[in-house]
């Protein structure tokens, strides 16, 4: 399905551009928890302390040994390192002491692992609660196989941190979403899996209960990692992912608000709520276009000629003042944009009346502090190009679409 999107072109240059492209809501850990335990799901009973000091008292409170988690939208948090001591972002303290010592090394500090920035995320809450004694592990998610068309099942049991490296034992149960969980697919898990026969009515109970979940909210994909069987011989879910249906926040509000925002997500959210469309990039130069077609070829051409593009600012059909206000006001927080790029093909918006909204947009700024080139193509271009020559400003216009590329490099470069 996403190979017919306009956007397909950008998967083979940044695939991770692409993703954040189609933005989808993730819960943290701990507010996954609670929708597990609304649908009757086993959870640990967890606390979630912001200091140290109330890390502490959680421990003196759940008794020992006790797990501590970062609460981060990435994973590997176990596997990460944080910028203080070197140690992960789950780890297992005997004492109230040891979670004091321990929070104080992992709050207000970033916790770095293989799928966050370089730099590491923020931690700014822990996830706590009674360490449990597991005798195994297994991996259980709900998710959709597009090329069947068809909501799926993955179980496998060889969960735990090392379920990607055993992905070869994933088994797989497609199923309807209008039939539910059909007998014969209860009788293939257990099957399969060698669940026992008092093992096996809870978990059809689990299964029964994600499939709900997964139906009523909207959700793309619903992940426990572990499902753990404890030495009492009870399941219960240690972690989870869930993400859920972008298209779906006009009626799923409630899950909306739980929305966790990250400094790389700042300004696709920001862009979002304004009609705009963000993505950043690696480069220094800074791109405001309308249509995802325009922008992938200008992002084209700017990579062609030595240039590397920091962002796709995609404003659509409403290069108005507003927009163009809020599309500068992004692009002047990345302090690594050095040159902006302004390319806008006018059909249905006049060129004249762009121009109008880059004037009116940089009065409003009180000019601009770094180089702009416009290549303006459309209804009233040349006229628009002359409003802009002669205004002043610290801007450079061209028609062409390769010298204005090469234009917005040099000058992003220092070059005049």
């Amino acid at each position: 399905m996403l190979s017919l999107h306009p956007l397909k072109h950008l998967a083979r240059h940044n695939p991770k551009a692409l993703r954040q492209q189609f933005r989808n809501l993730t819960l943290l850990e701990h507010h996954s928890h609670k929708l597990l335990q609304q649908y009757d799901i086993p959870v640990p009973d967890g606390y979630v302390v912001d200091n140290p000091l109330d890390a502490k008292a959680v421990v003196t409170k759940i008794g020992k040994p006790s797990m501590l988690k970062s609460q981060i939208l990435a994973g590997g948090r176990g596997k990460g390192k944080f910028d203080t001591d070197g140690k992960g972002g789950v780890r297992m303290v005997s004492t109230p002491h040891e979670a004091f010592t321990n929070a104080t090394n992992m709050l207000g500090h970033y916790l770095k692992t293989k799928q966050t920035p370089p730099a590491g995320l923020l931690v700014k809450k822990l996830y706590i609660y009674k360490a449990v004694d597991v005798v195994h592990e297994y991996y259980f998610s709900i998710t959709f196989d597009r090329q069947k068309s068809s909501p799926v099942i993955l179980i496998s049991d060889e969960g735990g941190v090392n379920v990607e490296a055993n992905s070869d034992k994933l088994h797989r149960f497609w199923f309807s979403l209008s039939e539910g969980i059909m007998p014969k697919i209860i009788a293939d898990i257990r099957s399969r899996l060698l669940f026992s026969r008092t093992e096996m009515p809870v978990i059809e109970h689990i299964i029964r209960q994600m499939v709900e979940l997964f139906n009523a909210k909207d959700a793309i994909l619903l992940e426990l990692n572990p499902l753990a069987l404890t030495s009492e011989g009870k399941f219960i879910c240690l972690d989870a992912k869930f993400d859920f249906d972008n298209s779906a926040q006009f009626k799923q509000e409630d899950l909306w608000e739980l929305e966790e925002q990250t400094p790389d997500s700042e300004n696709e959210h920001d862009a979002s709520k304004n009609g705009l469309v963000y993505i950043r990039q690696g480069g220094n130069i800074g791109n405001i276009v309308n249509g995802a077609g325009l922008a992938m070829a200008t992002s084209d051409l700017i990579n062609i000629h030595g240039g590397k593009s920091a962002n796709f600012l995609d404003i659509g059909g409403k290069a108005t003042t507003s927009t163009l206000l809020k599309a500068f006001e992004i692009l002047a927080r990345d302090s690594r944009v050095q040159g902006i790029w302004i390319n806008i093909f006018g059909g249905i918006v006049r060129c004249d009346m762009i121009a109008k909204s880059i004037l009116q947009a940089a009065s409003s700024m009180g000019g601009f502090r770094i180089p702009v080139v416009v290549r303006l193509q459309g209804t009233n271009s040349e006229s628009a190009l002359k409003m802009l020559e002669t205004s002043g400003l610290n801007l450079h216009t061209e028609t062409d679409f390769e010298l204005a590329a090469t234009s917005i490099i040099k000058l992003a470069s220092g070059g005049h």
